[in-house]
């Protein structure tokens, strides 16, 4: 039985979209495999790996019964990039094998029951908000370089979402530094808050796009519902206690440079070549007018470099871990940065001159 007449393109863009989050090694096989499912005219993809589920769909060429079937994700992909641009393909269904013919290429696949997947349904949305999605990536983007990657506190190892009054914020912490970044929406909203994991925040990143065109996030009590361009993005929500964030960003510091932020990251990019492969500190020693950035390692080399910049307080010798450094400065795209200091001990807190809705704390090192 054909399943899909399609060209190429056409199935493998929705494929890429939903096979992100497909673990190659899996206790349960049927969660390598993607869902492929007929319905009318339409093709339905679906992804899972149980916290996350990836739905999309295209349109398939010719008349066919409605149908279903699954079939390794990686094994499919990897088929359709390595056959010719605007093939035609037919995906046709026999027993417990899927064939894909393109010209005088035919592969079998391999399927498990269709009955068998294990989907999600959307629960009851609590709470209901659109936002284009270029603002919604650019939120994301600005704080998902903060998320602890394995940290035994899992709830690190996330990033938190918070709707309250006509401002989402989101927050994300690895307990060394933080990220903070809001926008502010049209209407005013209850307070609702839920904390993403990592892999569904990388994957809606990954498949927003940089356009206007809105993102529609419903918000129930144990998912998020993420529903933009053809595609359906339901997460499960982490259960814990996020930090709060309000108690570590600093407010009163007396402190001051506003420095270029293409100079400082290209300066550190330059100190970080010499910088300890473990450790990663760095020294930034302020003094009248001046800036020296100080790396050195265990071999006893030493990079350093002076900058200029608007600073008449005490002198201050601070370490810092670099890589928090450059990925700041990396994922944001001002012109200038603003960095605000206590003293030796104390956190330092990088933001955007005139903008408060971007913070980025990151906590002293000792060199």
């Amino acid at each position: 039985m054909i399943l899909i007449e399609a060209d190429r393109d056409a199935l493998l863009k929705p494929l890429q979209a939903v096979s992100g989050i497909v673990e190659r090694r899996h206790t349960l096989p049927i969660l390598s495999n993607v869902l492929l499912e007929r319905k009318g005219e339409k093709i339905h993809f679906v992804a899972t790996d149980l916290e996350i589920q990836i739905a999309t769909e295209a349109e398939s060429k010719g008349k066919g019964e409605d149908a279903a079937v699954t079939v390794s994700a990686r094994k499919l992909q990897e088929i359709l990039r390595a056959l010719p641009e605007k093939s035609k393909v037919v995906l046709e269904q026999k027993e417990n094998r899927l064939h894909v013919k393109a010209g005088k290429s035919h592969f079998s696949l391999q399927t498990l029951p269709a009955e068998d997947f294990p989907r999600q349904s959307p629960a009851a949305a609590q709470h209901k908000e659109k936002i284009p999605q270029k603002e919604l990536k650019r939120l994301f983007y600005l704080v998902q370089y903060a998320m602890a990657q394995q940290d035994v506190r899992y709830y690190l190892n996330c990033m938190l979402l918070v709707i309250e009054d006509d401002q989402i914020r989101v927050i994300a912490t690895d307990g060394h530094r933080l990220g903070y970044a809001s926008s502010k929406q049209k209407q005013k909203k209850a307070h609702q808050e839920v904390i993403l994991p990592r892999k569904a925040v990388l994957e809606v990143g990954r498949l927003l796009d940089d356009t206007e065109n809105e993102v529609t996030l419903e918000v129930a009590q144990n998912q998020v519902r993420f529903s933009f361009s053809n595609i359906d993005l339901i997460t499960k929500v982490v259960d814990g206690k996020f930090p709060d964030y309000t108690r570590v960003i600093p407010s009163n510091y007396q402190k001051h440079i506003q420095i270029s932020r293409q100079t400082l990251l290209q300066a550190l990019q330059r100190m970080a070549i010499l910088a300890n492969e473990k450790f990663r500190g760095v020294r930034w020693v302020l003094t009248d007018k001046s800036l020296r950035i100080v790396c050195t390692n265990n071999e006893q080399e030493e990079a350093e470099e002076e900058l200029e910049v608007d600073y008449k307080g005490e002198p201050l010798d601070i370490g810092f871990n670099i890589s928090y450094l450059l990925d700041v400065l990396n994922n944001l795209d001002s012109e200038q940065v603003d960095c605000a200091f206590g003293d030796a001990n104390s956190s330092a807190l990088i933001t955007i001159p005139g903008n408060s809705e971007f913070k980025y704390v990151v906590m002293p090192m000792r060199i």
